[in-house]
């Protein structure tokens, strides 16, 4: 089979179109056929030796989220061959303590799919059979590898962690990236309402494609969310951005309010006020780690009519402008390849 094999660390360069041996499923594996695999910050990172994950060895293949075909399956697997699948590329050992509390988001023998273990970028890759989900009918297979990443990271953190509910109000800071999209339409599906900021014209139009009427510049949300609100305050703020952002997420919260925190993207260290947000009866909640029921969750709240952005598709071969295509920041929606 081909494979996008990475050979070292640095610019597209150290990616090569190989021909490898397909992989054999073991016993508990299933063996999938790639219909399309989508792109994350992570298969760049880990190309420039920025971010090296413990586990991942050279030559390496990338690509975390892909959708396909089963067309092997081990003797163990609960799933059938020509099953079509999304794979969950985190894959806990099962084994440990914090498995055993249903935390395998954290488990420290976690395994990546195309971080740590080889991925998607291939026209074959082998994963267990409990990280492969059953893609409804109704969905797109080039679709679904718009989504384990984005959609069950932003499922664990606005309904499992953040809790939102029917006829609250959610803040999403730059709305119009992966997680973000995702976030409102989980928002929605769930019956909540939605307030977004995003950085460019373009951005908003992309929100509004997926029915978001609440979209400001992030200079005046403030306005925004008191509007929206009638001055009470949003009731949870998905916050991934960091110090840039921190303040107004903190301010927009009414009292009572949950911010749910996932990321740093513009630093690592925030301050703010212990007693206002003792006094305002604020929750601070890490996000970290989603699990495999988030990932089942949020494939049936997608099957329900979700919208999957797609920023563009490249061969196998052009995978390496695929992802420079990725760290244009300017892009929304998901860059795949297809195999």
């Amino acid at each position: 089979m081909r494979a996008m094999v990475q050979t070292g660390f640095g610019g597209p360069d150290v990616l090569r179109l190989t021909d490898v041996p397909v992989p054999v499923p073991g016993p508990a594996d299933v063996l999938v056929r790639v219909v399309a695999c989508g792109l994350n910050q992570l298969d760049v990172l880990q190309r420039r030796g920025v971010v090296r994950l413990p586990g991942l060895e050279l030559p390496h293949v990338a690509g975390m989220d892909v959708a396909g075909v089963v067309e092997a399956a081990g003797a163990d697997s609960p799933v059938p061959v020509g099953a079509r699948v999304l794979l969950d590329p985190s894959v806990p050992c099962g084994a440990c303590p914090l498995c055993h509390e249903g935390r395998g988001g954290h488990c420290p023998n976690l395994r990546i799919l195309g971080a740590t273990i080889d991925g998607g970028l291939a026209e074959y890759v082998v994963a267990p059979a409990s990280a492969a989900h059953v893609v409804p009918d109704a969905v797109d297979l080039t679709d679904a590898a718009c989504l384990p990443t984005p959609w069950a990271t932003a499922f664990h953190a606005v309904v499992t962690v953040g809790r939102l509910r029917a006829g609250e109000t959610l803040l999403v800071h730059g709305a119009a990236g992966s997680v973000g999209l995702a976030a409102v339409q989980i928002a929605q599906r769930v019956g909540a309402h939605v307030v977004a900021t995003v950085g460019s014209p373009e951005k908003a139009a992309a929100l509004a494609k997926v029915g978001v009427e609440h979209v400001a510049a992030p200079d005046a949300v403030a306005a925004l969310v008191a509007d929206v609100t009638a001055g009470r305050g949003v009731d949870v703020v998905l916050e991934y951005l960091g110090p840039a952002t921190w303040a107004t997420s903190m301010a927009a919260l009414r009292i009572g309010g949950r911010l749910v925190f996932l990321g740093n993207t513009t630093g690592d260290e925030v301050s703010f006020s212990l007693s206002d947000a003792f006094h305002r009866g604020l929750e601070l909640l890490g996000a970290g780690g989603y699990l495999a029921s988030d990932m089942a969750a949020a494939l049936q709240l997608f099957a329900d009519g979700g919208t999957a952005l797609v920023a563009g598709t490249f061969p196998l071969a052009d995978a390496g402008a695929a992802q420079d295509l990725l760290c244009e920041r300017s892009t929304v929606g998901r860059v795949l390849v297809i195999p």
